[in-house]
């Protein structure tokens, strides 16, 4: 049984800052989403503003309104905003002791620890509810060094990385996880943020909140526990940032702790900029493969996009320029589907063809 949830995604909802809260409304074993908070797209579906498909997910002007309309109180609130700063302003703290006074339990992505903060301790206390700080990493002692045991592992890994943060890559991976599944593939997932992980992920780490130190060692515990106790088929990756970018280290921990041996990148063609750094021009997809592939010994087996600001007659031009000129299967995985992804991979590991079970409908 799902928990219920409410997310606030004031002026954000459907933009890069938005991410968490986009990422719940596509997709969320581990709750159900009763709305969105964001006042200037209230009265909107979710699905539909987002995807362009109504998924009967509405979007309310305040916790006010949602409790309102809701006529009962989410499990949870969860703050889906994702900003460059990731501190809470002033109006949100408040916000979010009322929603522990209406007894939500609070489900925080930010690096500001609310559980290292006695006011927002005594709040929950006081109320009777939890703070579930997603990011908050183990203490360094129980932290894990590389270790060197995924240098044994047979299991194909796929990591899908990309050229910029923000870009889709996760969203890529949960649907390539989604699609493997229903050919019949024993699939895990690994997710590197905190999106998959307030997603439900069963495996993950949120890496960008790790000292550099154990990053390497924090991502293959997390491969290797996958590995041992569900001995996947395939084990699929999620990226953060980019290789390239100057402000991230994220891609280069995810690159040594998974040893990744093929990858599927995720480039934006019309995003002319990094999305927090409007000073740094966007790479290309074409120096971002090089990138990759001279610093990883990995492959990239195939191109996805992120349709942004595209009509879908650049789209279609788009994909075809890319597979004419780069030689590599590319799609959109949200408008066309994984298929030629899933091609991609069981060309590069051709035994996982024979573990394909073709599910007919009744």
């Amino acid at each position: 049984m799902k928990e219920t949830a409410i997310v606030y995604c004031e002026s954000n909802f459907g933009t890069m800052d938005g991410k968490t809260a986009n990422g719940l409304v596509r997709s969320s074993r581990k709750f159900e989403i009763l709305g969105v908070i964001d006042s200037t797209k209230v009265g909107l579906d979710a699905g539909e503003h987002l995807v362009g498909e109504k998924n009967g997910i509405p979007i309310f002007k305040d916790l006010d309104q949602a409790l309102e309309k809701l006529k009962i109180v989410p499990n949870q609130f969860i703050y889906g905003i994702a900003p460059s700063e990731a501190f809470l302003k002033e109006d949100e703290r408040r916000l979010l002791f009322k929603a522990m006074e209406h007894g939500m339990n609070i489900v925080n992505p930010l690096h500001e620890f609310f559980t290292n903060d006695t006011e927002f301790v005594q709040h929950a206390l006081k109320n009777n509810v939890t703070i579930h700080d997603v990011r908050k990493p183990a203490l360094k002692k129980d932290m894990h060094l590389f270790s060197g045991r995924i240098l044994n592992i047979t299991t194909p890994v796929i990591a899908v990385l990309g050229t910029d943060g923000a870009i889709g890559k996760r969203t890529t991976a949960v649907l390539l996880e989604d699609a493997l599944l229903e050919r019949g593939l024993n699939v895990a997932f690994i997710a590197t943020g905190q999106t998959g992980l307030i997603q439900g992920a069963k495996y993950g780490v949120a890496i960008d909140a790790i000292p550099s130190q154990f990053m390497t060692g924090e991502i293959e515990n997390q491969v290797m526990k996958a590995y041992e106790n569900d001995n996947p088929d395939i084990i699929i990756v999620e990226g953060q940032g980019a290789l390239s970018h100057p402000a991230y280290i994220s891609s280069c921990g995810i690159i040594r702790g998974s040893r990744p041996s093929a990858v599927i990148i995720q480039h934006a063609p019309k995003r002319e900029h990094l999305g927090d750094f409007s000073y740094m021009k966007m790479p290309t997809v074409q120096s971002e493969i090089e990138l990759i592939e001279n610093f990883s010994k990995s492959k990239v087996i195939a191109i996805t996009i992120n349709h942004e600001n595209m009509t879908d007659a650049e789209l279609v031009k788009t994909i075809s320029e890319y597979e004419k000129d780069l030689q590599l299967p590319t799609t959109d995985a949200l408008k066309f589907g994984c298929d030629k992804l899933i091609d991609s991979i069981f060309e590069a590991y051709p035994a996982l063809k024979s573990k394909e079970k073709i599910v007919v409908a009744n």
